[in-house]
C-alpha cells in the first residue's frame, strides 16, 4: 500500500524544483523494468510513473515507478510557491495505481530529458477520490500542456467521469479516467505543464508513456470524407487524441492483450443507436493480417469479432448499423474502421457502402477485395470535420444494393476515432450536453462514495445506502404527488396566433362563421370551446362516445349545440408524447388549409385540460376498409380516388409554405374518409418544417411506424420529402393488396409487404397479388400504371424517388386509363362512380352509428393514433442527447 503521509515541497524566490538524481546504472535498471512487457512492434521502452508517492507499485503486471521515490531521474517541479502534496486513499478497491495522486494549486511540471526521441502514447491518469488535503474534488480544474501543445484546459475529471457514467459509455473501470495522445518527443525530451485554473487546484494519479513505430501506425497523410476542405489531411508531426476505441461485435480487451501498445478496446454496443441492426460474429479460423505491417495497428483479437448486419425481413436489410458518438466540437477527426473479412472467399461477395457524418465515404466497398483475402486484417482511415456548432459524430454502414453482390450485409471489426490537433491545440473548454452540471449530481455522489473506504464497513456503507435510497424515495413521491395535483400546464397559445383571448362562442374582435369557428385573425386556429360545452358535446365524456384510442388519450364523438358532429381529442395529463404532439398539431393546423388535409374547428384549455376539436369523419380511416374490420371493400376506382386525394394532400404539405412540410408519419390510417369518401390526410403530430433553401434535408431523430419507414431516412437521421413518397409507395401497395403491412404470421417472404410486393411488381406481375374483390373489375393499364408509380416511390434512396406531383400525376392517369376502360367495356364496375359512392358512403356512415369503441387498427387516425404489431410498429429511435446539422 502507499504511504498515507503527506509531503508539502517547498523552497525560495517563488520558484520550487526538486530535482531527483538517478546514476545511470539505477536508470538501466528502471527503463528495463517498465519495459518487461514491451513488443517488439516498439521502439524504446516505457516509462511508467506512480504519482504522489515515494514507492513503486505493479499495475497490469507492470512496474510504476513513485515520482518521488529516489529511484525517480525525472524533474517534479513546481513553476510557483504553491505548495504540490502527495495525498493517498485509505480505499483499497481503487487498486494500487489509483491509491495515491499528487495534487497541486500552482503550476507544476514533470520534464523528463532522459526520454529518447520519437514518438509516444502518452496517457494521464485520473482517479478522483476523496482527497485528505482540504479540497473538494468536484472543484478541480486545471489545463495541461506537453511542450506546447495544450491537451487540456479547465479540465474537471468528476465531470468527465459524471458524462461517461451518464451516457452509459462507462466500463467497469468507469470510477478513473485515462486520457491518451500521441505526441512527438524531440531530442530535448518532454516537458509536462499542469497548472490548476485560477482559485481550484489540479492532481494526477499516473503518467505513461509507451513508444510507438508511428509509420507503421499512421499514414502521413488520409483523404477527407467527400473531399471536403481539401482533398487531404497531412498528419506527420500533429498531435492527436484518442477519443474511442471500441472492439465491434467483441468483449472488451484489457491494454495486456493488446499488441504491446497497452491499448484498452471497449465494446460498442452502448454507442450504437439500435443493437439489434447488427448482429456478433466470431471467428473459428485463424487470422493473419493484410500487411506485416500492420501488427501493431490492432491486436489479432480485433479481429476475430465482428458486427454483421442483421438479415431480417421484418426490419429490412437496407437498415444500417449505425454508431453515435459525443466529441468535442471544431475539430477535425480521424476515423479508422477495422475490417476482416470471415465469412466469404472471394471478392464481389460483400459490397456495402459507409457513411461518416451522414456523408458517404465509400461505395461499393469490398474488405476482401481491399485486404486481398479472406481473414485477413485490415484497416480503412478517414478525415472529417465537426463544426463548432455540432457534439456528435455519426459513423453508419449500410448495404449497396446497385453492386449485384451476393451478399449486402455490411460488416466491421473495430472502430477508432481521434481528435487532430488544431493550432497547436487538442483541448476544449465548453461544456457537453451529457456532462452538464446539473445532470451530474447523481454521478458526483457515486465519486464521492470512492472516498468512503473500506474502514466504514460494509454494514455501515449499506445504512448509508438504504438511508440515501430511503430520502430519495420520499423525494420522488413528494415530486409526484406535486405532479399531480397541478397536472400540466395548458399550452400557451402565441398572440400571433390567438390574437385575443375570448370566451366560448366567439373572442373578441371575430364573428362566428357558419361552422362556429372564429373568424378574423383567429381563424386559422378557430373556436375557443369552454369545458362546459366540451362535456356536453361528449356527455360529460361518455365511455359510449369514445371512437379512438392512442397513446395521447382518448378520441370521442361529440356534437356540439348546432348539431355538428366533430371528432373531440382529450390529452392524456401523463402522456409527454402527447403534449409534444398537440404542440406540433397546433402549429401546423395554424398554417394549413386544404380540402385534403383534416381541418381543426376548435380548442380548450380550461381547468388544465388540452383538447382538440376536428371535423367529424364519417367513413373512418382507410385502412378500416381495406381488412381488419366488416365494412364493405372499396372498387378500385374508390380506391384510385382516395389514393389521388391523399397525394394532392400531401402535394400541398410539401409545397404549400414556404419551407414546405413534411409529414413523418404517412399511413393507411392517418388517411380519413368523410362522408362523400373523399381523402384527407391526418396526424400532423409528428410532422417537421422542411429544410432551409441552402439545405438539402432535416436531421432529426427518427420518428414513424416500421413498414412504412423510409430506409434512408432511419439509417441517415436524415429527412426530406422524399421520406413521406417512401411512406406514400408503402400505402399504394396496401391500398391494392389489402393487406397489413408488417404481418409476422406469414411466411417470411411475405413478412414485410413493401419487399414482397416489389418482387412481384418488378416481375411485372402485380396482377397476381391484388385484392381477390378487385379482380375481374380493373383497368389492366390502370394497374400497370399504378405499379410502376408505387415501385418508384419505394427506391432504394430518396433521389431516385419522384416528387409528390409527379405521383399525383401518374395516380391521374392511372385513373383516367380505369374510366376509358369502364367506358369501352360498359361493365358492371361503373356502379362504382362518383354518384354511387355518395350512396355507398352514407349507407357505410349508418353502418357505423352504434358501433363500440375501435382499436388502433381501425381507429379516427387522428393524431397519436398507433397501429398494433401486425399493421406497422411505431419507431422513436430518440437521440438523447443529440443534434445534427439543421437538427430538430
Amino acid at each position: 500500500m502507499p504511504s498515507s503521509r503527506k509531503m508539502v515541497v517547498g523552497g525560495r524566490d517563488g520558484v520550487v524544483s526538486v530535482q531527483l538524481l538517478l546514476l545511470p546504472p539505477l536508470l538501466l535498471l528502471f527503463l528495463a523494468a517498465a519495459g518487461e512487457a514491451q513488443s517488439s512492434e516498439t521502439e524504446g521502452v516505457s516509462v511508467l510513473i506512480n504519482c504522489g508517492s515515494n514507492s513503486s507499485v505493479t499495475f497490469d503486471g507492470r512496474n510504476w515507478t513513485g515520482d518521488s521515490s529516489p529511484g525517480f531521474s525525472n524533474n517534479l517541479t513546481l513553476t510557483s510557491a504553491s505548495p504540490a502534496a502527495e495525498v493517498a486513499s485509505t480505499d483499497s478497491a481503487l487498486g494500487p495505481l489509483y491509491g495515491s495522486a499528487r495534487i497541486f494549486t500552482g503550476g507544476l511540471n514533470y520534464t523528463f530529458r532522459q526520454v529518447p526521441a520519437g514518438n509516444y502514447f502518452l496517457r494521464l491518469h485520473f482517479c478522483p477520490f476523496a482527497f485528505d488535503y482540504g479540497h473538494d474534488v468536484n472543484k478541480s480544474s486545471f489545463g495541461v500542456a506537453g511542450n506546447g501543445l495544450k491537451l487540456l484546459g479547465e479540465f474537471n475529471v468528476v465531470d468527465e467521469v459524471t458524462a461517461r457514467l451518464d451516457s452509459g459509455s462507462g466500463s467497469s473501470n468507469s470510477s478513473y479516467l485515462i486520457r491518451e495522445y500521441l505526441i512527438q518527443i524531440g531530442s530535448n525530451g518532454l516537458v509536462l505543464e499542469f497548472v490548476p485554473s485560477k482559485g481550484s487546484f489540479g492532481f494526477v494519479n499516473a503518467i505513461e508513456m509507451v513508444p510507438v513505430v508511428v509509420d507503421r501506425l499512421f499514414a502521413d497523410s488520409v483523404s477527407r470524407v467527400g473531399g471536403s476542405g481539401g482533398a487531404s489531411v497531412n498528419l506527420s508531426r500533429r498531435g492527436l487524441e484518442t477519443v474511442y476505441r471500441l472492439n465491434v461485435g467483441g468483449p472488451e480487451i484489457q491494454p495486456r492483450q493488446d499488441s504491446g501498445l497497452w491499448r484498452a478496446w471497449k465494446v460498442d454496443t452502448s454507442y450504437m443507436i439500435n443493437p439489434d441492426a447488427g448482429k456478433e460474429f466470431k471467428n473459428t479460423s485463424n487470422i493473419t493480417y493484410a500487411s506485416v505491417n500492420y501488427s501493431s495497428v490492432a491486436p489479432l483479437v480485433v479481429y476475430e469479432t465482428a458486427r454483421i448486419m442483421t438479415n431480417t425481413e421484418v426490419l429490412e436489410k437496407r437498415l444500417n448499423m449505425s454508431w453515435k458518438l459525443m466529441v468535442d466540437p471544431g475539430f477535425d477527426y480521424l476515423v479508422r474502421l477495422h475490417f476482416c473479412e470471415l465469412v466469404f472467399e472471394q471478392s464481389n461477395q460483400r459490397n456495402f457502402r459507409i457513411y461518416v457524418n451522414n456523408k458517404t465515404a465509400a461505395d461499393n466497398f469490398d474488405i476482401y477485395a481491399r485486404a486481398g483475402g479472406k481473414n485477413r486484417g485490415y484497416h480503412q482511415d478517414y478525415i472529417d470535420a465537426v463544426s463548432s456548432k455540432v457534439s456528435t459524430l455519426w459513423i453508419q454502414l449500410g448495404p449497396d444494393t446497385a453492386t449485384g453482390a451476393a451478399g449486402t450485409d455490411a460488416l466491421l471489426n473495430g472502430l477508432e476515432i481521434y481528435k487532430v490537433e488544431r493550432n497547436g491545440n487538442l483541448a476544449y473548454t465548453g461544456k457537453h450536453g451529457t456532462s452538464s452540471k446539473g445532470s451530474s449530481s447523481n454521478a458526483r455522489t457515486r465519486v464521492l462514495l470512492l472516498g468512503i473506504g473500506s474502514g466504514l464497513g460494509s454494514v455501515a456503507l449499506l445504512g448509508i445506502v438504504v438511508a440515501f435510497g430511503f430520502i430519495f424515495r420520499r423525494r420522488l413521491k413528494t415530486r409526484e404527488s406535486s405532479d399531480k395535483k397541478s397536472g400540466w400546464k395548458p399550452l400557451f397559445f402565441n398572440e400571433a396566433v390567438l390574437n385575443s383571448r375570448g370566451s366560448g362562442k366567439a373572442a373578441a374582435g371575430g364573428g362566428k362563421n357558419l361552422n362556429g369557428s372564429l373568424t378574423g385573425p383567429s381563424t386559422r386556429v378557430g373556436r375557443r370551446f369552454t369545458i362546459a360545452e366540451i362535456r356536453a358535446a361528449t356527455k360529460n365524456f361518455d365511455e359510449g362516445m369514445v371512437i379512438g384510442i392512442g397513446g395521447f388519450g382518448k378520441v370521442y364523438r361529440g356534437e356540439i349545440e348546432d348539431g355538428t358532429l366533430v371528432a373531440i381529442k382529450r390529452a392524456n395529463p401523463q402522456s409527454e408524447q402527447g403534449l409534444n404532439e398537440f404542440e406540433t398539431e397546433i402549429e401546423m393546423l395554424s398554417k394549413l388549409r386544404h380540402r385534403h388535409l383534416v381541418s381543426m374547428i376548435g380548442f380548450c384549455e380550461e381547468h388544465n385540460e388540452m383538447i382538440l376539436v376536428y371535423e367529424f369523419m364519417a367513413n373512418r380511416t382507410l385502412r378500416s376498409h381495406l381488412f381488419g374490420s366488416n365494412l364493405p371493400p372499396l372498387s378500385w376506382k374508390q380506391r384510385l380516388e382516395v389514393c389521388i386525394g391523399a397525394a394532392r394532400g400531401l402535394h400541398y404539405l410539401h409545397t404549400g409554405a414556404d419551407r414546405g412540410i413534411i409529414h413523418r408519419d404517412v399511413k393507411t390510417t392517418n388517411i380519413l374518409l368523410d362522408e362523400n369518401f373523399v381523402a384527407k390526410v391526418s396526424d400532423f403530430g409528428l410532422s417537421k418544417t422542411g429544410p432551409a433553401l441552402d439545405r438539402t434535408h432535416v436531421s432529426t431523430a427518427v420518428k414513424g411506424s416500421f413498414g412504412y419507414l423510409d430506409p434512408e431516412y432511419f439509417r441517415r437521421q436524415q429527412l426530406t420529402e422524399k421520406s413521406d413518397v417512401y411512406s406514400f409507395g408503402v400505402v399504394l401497395f396496401e391500398v391494392v393488396c389489402a393487406r397489413a403491412v408488417i404481418n409476422p404470421t406469414l411466411p417470411k417472404d411475405q413478412i414485410n409487404l413493401a419487399e414482397w410486393a416489389l418482387r412481384w411488381q418488378r416481375q411485372r406481375s402485380l396482377e397476381k397479388i391484388v385484392d381477390p374483390h378487385l379482380r375481374g373489375n380493373y383497368s389492366p393499364e390502370s394497374m400497370e400504371k399504378y405499379g410502376e408509380i408505387a415501385e418508384k416511390c419505394l427506391a432504394d434512396e430518396g433521389r431516385s424517388r419522384p416528387m409528390m406531383g409527379d405521383v399525383l400525376w401518374h395516380l391521374e392517369y392511372a385513373l383516367h386509363l380505369h374510366e376509358e376502360w369502364l367506358r369501352a367495356n360498359s361493365s358492371d364496375d361503373s356502379n362504382s362512380g362518383s354518384s354511387s359512392s355518395v350512396e355507398k358512403s352514407s349507407a357505410n356512415a349508418e353502418s357505423l352509428e352504434g358501433q363500440p369503441p375501435i382499436s388502433l387498427d381501425v381507429d379516427l387516425g387522428l393524431e397519436g393514433s398507433r397501429e398494433p404489431e401486425s399493421a406497422g410498429t411505431d419507431v422513436d429511435h430518440r437521440d438523447r442527447n443529440r443534434t445534427n446539422s439543421t437538427a430538430e
